[in-house]
């Protein structure tokens, strides 16, 4: 029994615990939609998806408080699909992400 609990402890580590992700949008009435996913425990990354019939600007703005925010721009076409990542130098505690799109 001291075993396992001894493997238990020691595989502990290996589990990957996920980061709050909080999207702030602005999307200026178009039909998008969004996922985001924490990648890694350093990288972030969003899916924006156009439903609607016009294509859309996006601007997206990855914030880990204590480092700088890194900003992407992406075209996404009507019906399609696009992502948006960023890499940080420390481990993201918690990540707010601005997304906001205008028509094209």
């Amino acid at each position: 029994m001291k075993k396992f609990c001894c493997l238990v402890l020691a595989l502990l580590p290996l589990t990957a615990f996920a980061y709050p992700i909080d999207v702030e949008k602005n999307l200026n009435g178009m039909k998008i939609d969004y996922n985001a996913h924490d990648t890694d425990n350093d990288i972030a990354s969003i899916q924006v998806n156009n439903y609607g019939d016009t294509d859309a600007i996006c601007k997206v703005v990855f914030n880990n408080g204590p480092e700088a925010p890194r900003t992407r721009s992406i075209e996404v076409a009507a019906g399609k699909h696009k992502n948006a990542t960023a890499k940080f130098t420390r481990t993201i505690i918690k990540m707010r992400i601005n997304l906001s799109c205008t028509p094209k």
